[in-house]
């Protein structure tokens, strides 16, 4: 079971993290940068959100194969690091910062990367704290990906392993309401720890949408 612990844990952390620093990324450029279609590639974006992830699986499964990334952490967690929905919500959040800040920041010789990294990210934590619960909960729950990834019982996460308890003829229920007690205390903490930005978040987006 701690094996499996250790396994959700890499794979939450890791998908968290690089998730909100690529999204966030990708939403300062939609929302701050000048450059040729940009309106034009977000509007494309915001059209595959209509894609269900289900359809996508395969395919991205067949690359990760391709590339020998099955059954490896790089494989479980790559996939997940770019969300068109994340980029949507940090770039309308990002858009109603004024655009002196960020000229005064430039006259002051900050590069983009500095502006971004030193002024957007703090300026943006209600919605940074956000997305990094929802991230951290949807990761540390998810089960239909890493079960397909996954080929080796060792590399299972905490949610797949569980499935495996429940046996054809019988079952420890004993043990799987401990293993899910187990599964549901990270999220919690992770919400109690993030609530107050993330409240902050809901309630900026209510009231600028």
């Amino acid at each position: 079971m701690w094996l499996h612990f250790f396994n959700s844990v890499i794979y939450a952390v890791s998908i968290t993290a690089l998730s909100v620093l690529f999204n966030a990324m990708a939403a300062y450029a939609f929302a701050k940068l000048r450059f040729p279609g940009r309106e034009r590639l977000f509007a494309l974006l915001l059209v595959t959100m209509m894609v269900p992830g289900q359809v996508t699986m395969l395919p991205v499964f067949l690359i990760l194969k391709s590339m020998g990334l099955l059954n490896s952490y790089a494989g479980l967690v790559l996939p997940g690091t770019a969300a068109v929905f994340a980029i949507f919500m940090i770039r309308q959040f990002m858009a109603e910062i004024p655009e002196e800040i960020l000229e005064a920041a430039r006259i002051d010789g900050f590069s983009e990367f500095a502006i971004f990294w030193r002024i957007m990210l703090p300026l943006c934590k209600p919605i940074i704290a956000t997305l990094t619960v929802f991230s951290f909960i949807g990761a540390w729950n998810d089960f239909l990906w890493p079960l397909i990834i996954m080929l080796r019982e060792d590399k299972y996460t905490l949610p797949v392993a569980l499935a495996g308890l429940n046996g054809q003829y019988n079952t420890d229920w004993g043990l799987l309401m401990a293993g899910a007690v187990v599964v549901v205390l990270p999220a919690v903490i992770i919400f109690l720890l993030a609530q107050k930005h993330y409240i902050k978040g809901i309630a900026a987006g209510a009231v600028k949408g």
